[in-house]
């Protein structure tokens, strides 16, 4: 018996889902790089992670776990990053001495991002109150699931490097490393079709 509850994110779990993936990713270091103060971090999270893949919850692909201890946004094949929503939250809250580094890391990205069709994890995260348990395994699991069903390849870049075992035992390669000037890094990970 699976002791974890996950489930698909209506459209009314869009504040939950946004706000377990704040909890998850207040000491992510490439985020931290962007929003470097708590008030940033408050103020300007919901925006940024709504346009990286909040269109994911509107679309039917975002994942919630029982109570918030989890969640994920994945974006379909044909569905991108809302850019311009990003780039507002960076320009508005990014120092303006990292910008330039900044430009460099979003040129690099662009470069590993798969041409073909794919499912891109734009954030998966658990509450750091539930880490060890478990929870972010169980939303991988549920969702790559239904995008082996599809037979379809899966992109995402870890922006931590403590995750990037947890992604390789699921199937993902690294594909290189992002880290122009001062910027903590990130690997693109791709995993082909099961």
């Amino acid at each position: 018996m699976n002791r974890h509850k996950i489930r698909l994110a209506a459209t009314d779990d869009k504040a939950a889902v946004l706000d377990t993936l704040m909890l998850a990713f207040a000491g992510d270091p490439c985020l931290r790089f962007v929003l470097d103060t708590p008030d940033k971090l408050l103020r300007g999270f919901h925006r940024f992670a709504g346009g990286m893949g909040g269109a994911a919850v509107d679309l039917g692909s975002a994942w919630l776990a029982e109570d918030g201890a989890a969640a994920a946004l994945w974006l379909p094949p044909g569905v991108g990053p809302d850019r311009d929503s990003m780039l507002g939250v960076v320009g508005e809250m990014a120092r303006e001495e990292k910008l330039p580094t900044l430009g460099e890391v979003g040129d690099a990205m662009e470069q590993y991002h798969p041409a073909e069709p794919h499912w891109y994890l734009a954030m998966i995260g658990v509450d750091p109150a539930q880490q060890g348990r478990g929870w972010g395994s169980a939303v991988l699991k549920e969702s790559l699931r239904r995008i082996d069903e599809a037979g379809a390849t899966a992109y995402l870049e870890s922006s931590n490097p403590r995750n990037v075992p947890l992604y390789e035992r699921f199937g993902f390669e690294v594909m290189g490393f992002v880290q122009p000037g001062d910027f903590p890094g990130l690997h693109p990970m791709i995993r082909r079709p099961r």
